[in-house]
Parts: C-alpha cells; sequence; structure tokens
C-alpha cells in the first residue's frame, strides 16, 4: 500500500532528521574531542592554559596587565603592549583613533599621537633609556600647531597654537616662521588653522618600540617584539636579582618564530613568561 503523498514527505524529513542529527550531533563532535586529545593538540584544545605551580593563571592566548593597585606597573614583570580594552575579554577591542588621530579633542580624550608620545616618555623613563619619539614634545604629547594664514590656507602667518598643549603650559616651540606660538586657550576653537605636527630633533630610530606605545587590534594581544622584551631585561634582572644573560634565555624560550617561516614577525609571549618568571626566580620584596 502506498503511503499519502503527504505522509511519505513528512517521513523523509523525518529520516534526514535523524541521520543529520548523529552525524552533524554525535560523531562529528566526537572525532574532534578525539582529534583534540592527540599529543601536541591537548594543550592548546584546552585553551592553551598557564599553570604557575599547581594553579591555573591565565591563557597563553590572552594578554594581562601586570600592574599594582594604583595601575603602576610592577617592576618585577614584563610588561604587555597597551590595551584598548584593558585586557578584558568581554570588552575586546581597539581605540579606532588612527593615523589622522594628531589634536587632542579633550583632556580626557587625548589623540593617538599625544597616547603614543606619553607612553613613550614614560616606558623611557622606566627602562632609562631616551624615550623621545618624531612628533612629541618634551612633555610627551604631540607637537602639534595650528597655523593660522591671513588668506586661510595662504598667505602670511598671523597666528600659530600649541593645540595639545592648555594654557597657561609653555609651548614646547617659541615660534613659528618669526610668530609666536601660543599656548591653547581653554574652550577656543582652533579648526581653522592648518593642523602642522612639528617633527622636532627626537632620533629616527626611537629607543622603544613600536608595540611598546601602540595598542593591538584585539585588545587582548599576549605577545611583544623581541626588542621590546630585550629593553626590559636589564629592569627585570635587578628586580629579581637574577643574571641578565640568564633572563635572556628564559625570554628565549617563550619566543615564536615567524608562522611558516615568513608569516608575521616573532613574538615573545608576556603571559607565559611572567608566569614561568613566578615559579623559576620568584620576585621577593
Amino acid at each position: 500500500m502506498r503511503l499519502p503523498g503527504w505522509l511519505a514527505q513528512h517521513l523523509a524529513a523525518l529520516r534526514a532528521l535523524l541521520v543529520l542529527t548523529v552525524l552533524t550531533g554525535v560523531l562529528y563532535p566526537l572525532a574532534v574531542t578525539a582529534a583534540a586529545r592527540l599529543p601536541g593538540l591537548r594543550h592548546h584544545a584546552d585553551g592553551s592554559l598557564v599553570r604557575s605551580g599547581d594553579t591555573t593563571v591565565a591563557s597563553a592566548l590572552i594578554g594581562q596587565s601586570f600592574t599594582g593597585p594604583d595601575g603602576a606597573p610592577l617592576v618585577q614583570y614584563f610588561q604587555s603592549r597597551p590595551s584598548a580594552a584593558g585586557y578584558d575579554p568581554t570588552a575586546t577591542g581597539a581605540s579606532n583613533l588612527g593615523p589622522e588621530s594628531v589634536v587632542d579633542t579633550a583632556a580626557d580624550r587625548p589623540s593617538l599621537l599625544t597616547q603614543v608620545c606619553a607612553r613613550s616618555n614614560a616606558i623611557g623613563a622606566r627602562e632609562g633609556v631616551d624615550g623621545r619619539r618624531p612628533y612629541c614634545t618634551p612633555q610627551g604629547v604631540g607637537a602639534v600647531l595650528a597655523v593660522f594664514r591671513r588668506d586661510g590656507l595662504t598667505g602670511p602667518v598671523t597666528r600659530v597654537v600649541s593645540v595639545n598643549e592648555a594654557c597657561p603650559a609653555t609651548p614646547f616651540q617659541a615660534t613659528y616662521q618669526g610668530i609666536t606660538v601660543r599656548c591653547a586657550a581653554a574652550g577656543e576653537d582652533y579648526s581653522a588653522g592648518v593642523v602642522t605636527p612639528v617633527r622636532g630633533d627626537a632620533p629616527a630610530h626611537p629607543a622603544v618600540p613600536a608595540d611598546a606605545v601602540t595598542a593591538g587590534g584585539s585588545g587582548l594581544d599576549p605577545g611583544i617584539s623581541p626588542a621590546y622584551a630585550d629593553l626590559q631585561v636589564a629592569r627585570i634582572a635587578r628586580a629579581r636579582g637574577i643574571d641578565p644573560a640568564t633572563l635572556r634565555r628564559l625570554v628565549a624560550a617563550h619566543t615564536t618564530g615567524r608562522a611558516l617561516g615568513f608569516l608575521g614577525a616573532p613574538a615573545v609571549n608576556v603571559t607565559g613568561l611572567n608566569a614561568d618568571l613566578d615559579t623559576t626566580y620568584p620576585f621577593h620584596d
């Protein structure tokens, strides 16, 4: 006896549902789970967890901030690169500030340039190196002038304002084309001026690496460049009372090369490195 067409269609759909449920809901997850248990893959499948003794302290895939209660960097740890998300996995993201962000919009909303300048100054002071960068003032803000001309974009210069230095600050540059540079008065609109970054006399190749002063796109980047790690070795070796050469060997052990030999750049995993430091060379205040 032939089943009615509508019933045959429903039974065929039910068979397809059962088969796909077994394949994709049972067999496939079991196969993936079994593959994840293979030697060499299990650690990654479990989340690349980092342990200190018997305690799980972090994941090597997620960066952390190594600061004290006051937010100041702890001298005994390698510092991660900046994070616009504060290394919060629930708020991952970038600052969305780009290369043209050179003028501070408010005291609590600095431009990308000023953030880079301030970070470079702070790292230079902490690591005992020259923190100067091109287009930065000695005080650690963007060296940017608003230049006003008689005919808008042309003609003689009539007024010059250092837009990132609020009054009563003394501008980083006294004059520009014979005109005295003024500090930025609160509430004044300088958008009619020509934005003019000033390079200054900073070295072409700053001592503080670029990744030390710029945030990663995800806000969770656990890696820093070998150059930034090496910059921090002397400070951490002093704090923990160990030989710098010994510390550099530990850094090398936590350094990964380019993917496939040519993709990306070498990186030092700060999360794993600091956990290893605490286990191998405990810090005693």
